[in-house]
């Protein structure tokens, strides 16, 4: 008989630049991340919080209080094998309180929201893509992964909120541009991202038959490390061949739970291949 491999996760809550991490604590998170410029956001509930950081939380994210603070949340999940991973970071808009006699906490996030009330202006006559994707990723505080083939953007101009500047970058040099936890990714549009390869299978993860969808498959998977939004998905599955081949994974959707049921992926795909596209599909997918 094979020897269980417990679950780990792991929660972090950062206010200011304290970080509190909580472990082994009862917890259901569901979420969905997107290869856009829409934002990633997240449902966490919580047991058995300290005190101090539940009555924290539930008055700062009261609309009755404008302390401009942020509040990030960090969520972290894996096996004792493997160990933990990143699976969603995002800022706290919201948190409520469970009814006695549980002490529960029920939080929204979404990534960069707080970012959205922090506003820049610039303009350039000329820039290159590559440049431009860097100040921008500098504006928002994120790393930034430039897999886009470079152009030259002309007459660029921006006013307003700062995280406003993914959707504009992204409409300007005609490329996916989209936040990823603490990284501002811009590739090429439908393109999967280099050196991130997950191969899916019966044996690896895969469970049950992946469905055809509009734009590709749509797959669900155990939580498993390696995969994330613009992965090169390579699907192999014995009772439906006919979809067997290279996906760019373009929306990421998790459900976990530290002692329940739910603890996988759902990954919605493009295919790669241009002759999957039916005719009159190809402007969804630009």
């Amino acid at each position: 008989m094979a020897e269980l491999d417990p679950r780990v996760v792991r929660l972090g809550i950062e206010i200011g630049e304290q970080l509190k991490i909580y472990d082994g604590l009862a917890l259901k998170a569901s979420g969905t991340k997107y290869a856009n410029a829409l934002e990633n956001e997240a449902s966490v509930e919580v047991f058995n919080l300290d005190r101090a950081t539940r009555d924290y939380l539930l008055t700062e994210t009261s609309p009755y209080n404008h302390n401009p603070k942020r509040k990030r949340l960090i969520l972290e999940a894996g096996r004792v094998s493997s160990g933990a991973y990143p699976i969603y970071s995002g800022d706290i808009v919201e948190a409520r309180v469970s009814q006695p006699p549980d002490i529960g906490l029920s939080l929204k996030a979404r990534t960069c929201a707080y970012l959205k009330g922090d506003l820049v202006a610039n303009a350039m006559s000329t820039s290159d893509l590559s440049v431009l994707s860097g100040k921008v990723a500098k504006d928002l505080g994120l790393k930034l992964v430039f897999e886009a083939k470079d152009k030259k953007i002309a007459n660029w101009s921006f006013s307003g909120g700062a995280l406003a500047q993914v959707n504009q970058v992204g409409s300007a040099g005609r490329v996916d541009c989209y936040v990823d936890d603490d990284t501002l990714v811009v590739k090429d549009m439908s393109a999967p991202l280099e050196n991130s390869t997950c191969v899916l299978s019966e044996e690896t993860g895969m469970i049950g038959i992946p469905e055809i969808s509009e734009h590709g498959v749509k797959v669900t998977m155990m939580l498993v490390p390696g995969i994330r939004l613009g992965s090169r998905l390579q699907l192999v599955s014995k009772l439906y061949s006919a979809i067997n081949g290279e996906y760019a994974v373009y929306k990421l959707s998790f459900d976990i739970a530290s002692r329940d049921t739910p603890f996988y992926w759902v990954a919605e795909c493009r295919n790669t291949r241009q002759e999957f596209i039916k005719p009159g599909l190809g402007a969804l997918l630009r």
